[in-house]
């Protein structure tokens, strides 16, 4: 038997796109500039997750804020609750991909009382609402721009260094999980969700 090899790259990524049978998508453009860190503007996570133990959890968190609704907000609302939390804002390129996964779980653990938060870091109620209508997000967000309440109140735990961060609270308030980066997979939030949940079942 006899190897052949192909003499370049290009031909390579000829080949690939061929057997594909498609060109790529402005999904994967964007998720691609993403992995590459191409300056848009946010610290690139590289969607790593971490899960941490019950017994190796820190204190609980807590954080107030003004909804992009203009109602406040105060984490006590969640008390006894498993919830989670998305830090983002609208012209991150990864938050736009991860948006339909993030809306699709929130629908799906809502009857399991698992209410998801947004934490805007960087845009205005107008800008935060025209993101939500644009991508039918119907869960709320603190604009956390001025006060940096809700990121201030993780310094020291899991700051929320990358844009989007995903985070999984335990019914005590505390970090069970988290996601540095895009969603790339939904399964992962929720095995997440599914296991913080079964710890007080």
């Amino acid at each position: 038997m006899t190897t052949r090899l192909v003499p370049t790259l290009a031909a390579l990524a000829v080949l690939a796109l061929v057997a594909s049978g498609c060109a790529p998508t402005e999904g994967d453009r964007l998720a691609e500039d993403y992995r590459a860190g191409s300056g848009q503007g946010y610290i690139s996570g590289d969607g790593a997750y971490t899960l941490v133990a019950p017994d190796d959890r820190q204190d609980p968190v807590s954080f107030e804020g003004v909804l992009d609704t203009g109602e406040n907000f105060d984490t006590a609302e969640f008390d006894g609750q498993v919830y989670v939390v998305n830090f983002w804002y609208a012209s991150c390129p990864p938050c736009r991909l991860e948006a339909p996964d993030l809306q699709a779980l929130s629908e799906e653990f809502a009857a399991e009382g698992v209410p998801f938060l947004g934490v805007n870091i960087r845009d205005r109620a107008a800008q935060s609402l025209a993101f939500a209508e644009q991508y039918d997000i119907t869960y709320p967000s603190i604009i956390d721009i001025d006060s940096g309440a809700a990121r201030l109140a993780f310094a020291g735990q899991v700051a929320p260094n990358a844009v989007p961060t995903t985070l999984v609270m335990d019914a005590q308030g505390r970090v069970a999980a988290r996601i540095s980066g895009l969603l790339t997979e939904p399964s992962t939030l929720r095995a997440m969700i599914t296991d913080t949940l079964a710890e007080s079942g």
